[in-house]
């Protein structure tokens, strides 16, 4: 191959991340974002109050304490995992396993949004401890938390409006007995309330809760299959898949299927240049290979079973493939 076959071959993928990065700009609406770390303000617009955790304490949801029985399709909610504060980033496991089993607290069919939220949260902190490129992914997902929070702000402030005296006092939630709009109170609240009020299409795009809903829970199963996969073991010959091959088989089951030629073109050159497996280790505090499979798959399990509901929840109201 001559030089200007090898230009070719490295300006054309080049060119697609610069366009790439260039037009994503247009594809959703931006809307500013408090700085959860630095404003007194709570991350989530619902005026819910979440706990700051000063140890890796994992709730125990449905009232099962520490050795409980395992929860509907075997995961055992009331287990905790033997997590650590990973001190000098970011990114906590404790944390995600707090949020997520946090959000599946109140109801077995059904997912509460505000936890289900700041999992995303620290899920974002997760992608971009990956490097500069999955970045461009990242900001996709803030995009949609932000909406679906900026929804549950107006509703408040419609609800307060409505009722002063009502709006003043707090309204109790019909899921979680939380302070915050019924509305947006978990993801079966929201569904049922966009479909009743028409803000639900399901043959063009709309700036609704569920239409980004479901972008996350597409998101979801990635980050799903990536951390179960790197929790696996070696194969035969003892050898260990690299976190590029993982994610990229991960993203060709979970995202492909709904993205364009140049969203899948942009997403092989970021399986190219994620970090290699130690990289990954340190993320999840973790020293050893042998210690990676018990953190992951309890990670792995929990994330599975509010996936799980999720999917019921879209699937029972024809979400599944919404524009």
């Amino acid at each position: 191959m001559g030089i200007n076959g090898r230009l070719q071959r490295y300006l054309l993928p080049a060119s697609i991340m610069a366009l790439l990065l260039f037009l994503s700009s247009f594809w959703l609406p931006q809307i500013a974002m408090r700085d959860c770390e630095t404003s007194w303000h709570p991350c989530l617009s619902f005026n819910f109050y979440l706990p700051t955790l000063e140890s890796p304490v994992i709730p125990h949801p449905g009232g099962v304490q520490s050795g409980g029985q395992p929860g509907e399709r075997g995961v055992v909610l009331g287990y905790v995992p033997p997590l650590q504060v990973c001190q000098g980033q970011q990114f906590q496991v404790w944390r995600l396993m707090s949020h997520l089993t946090s959000s599946m607290a109140t109801h077995s069919d059904d997912v509460l949004l505000e936890h289900y939220l700041y999992s995303w949260d620290e899920l974002i902190k997760f992608m971009e401890s990956l490097g500069p490129l999955v970045s461009f992914f990242s900001q996709k997902v803030k995009d949609k938390i932000a909406v679906i929070r900026e929804l549950a702000q107006q509703e408040k402030e419609a609800l307060e409006k409505r009722s002063p005296v009502e709006g003043h006092s707090g309204l109790q939630t019909r899921t979680s007995g939380l302070q915050g709009p019924a509305a947006y109170s978990s993801v079966r609240s929201m569904v049922e309330s966009e479909l009743q009020r028409g803000l639900v299409n399901f043959s063009v795009r709309t700036r609704s809760g569920c239409r980004n809903l479901l972008r996350l829970h597409r998101s979801l199963l990635w980050i799903l299959l990536l951390l179960q996969g790197l929790g696996e073991g070696p194969d035969a010959q003892g050898v260990y898949r690299t976190p590029g091959e993982l994610c990229r088989d991960a993203y060709t089951v979970a995202l492909a299927p709904h993205h364009p030629w140049l969203i899948r073109s942009a997403a092989e050159l970021v399986f190219v240049a994620l970090p290699d497996r130690r990289v990954f280790l340190d993320i999840v505090c973790v020293r050893k290979e042998e210690e990676v499979g018990p953190v992951l798959n309890i990670v792995v399990d929990v994330m599975r079973e509010v996936y799980t509901r999720t999917q019921s929840i879209l699937e029972e109201h024809n979400m599944i493939e919404l524009p």
